[in-house]
């Protein structure tokens, strides 16, 4: 299996809980309709009190195809077209990264 990774932030004027709570509530079901997807998590940004880092993202949205395949025909699909365009509801698309991956688990405790 390949992994897109969407790394994202925020549209600006919007707070945390109105973002967090369209991206997972309104975009999130969008997004689970498109087709060849095999598995989509969303994770979202949290504030952990003493960190000195500074997150560079809000979220990161992995979405999972059996290959390349199947990725690129969802990208073809009227599905990932609504999902896309969705996107300027939430989303800064001027702070984002975006790379396809395969995973290498090192460590797996859970």
């Amino acid at each position: 299996m390949i992994k897109l990774v969407y790394c994202i932030t925020k549209r600006p004027g919007l707070t945390d809980d109105e973002f967090f709570h369209y991206w997972k509530n309104v975009h999130g079901p969008i997004g689970a309709r498109i087709p060849h997807l095999r598995k989509l998590v969303q994770s979202h940004r949290r504030s952990v009190e003493g960190d000195k880092y500074q997150p560079d993202y809000d979220g990161m949205a992995e979405l999972w195809f059996d290959n390349e395949e199947a990725l690129l025909a969802a990208r073809q699909s009227p599905e990932w077209n609504a999902s896309r365009e969705d996107e300027a509801n939430f989303i800064d698309h001027g702070r984002v990264a975006y790379f396809v991956s395969a995973e290498h688990i090192l460590v797996d405790k859970s």
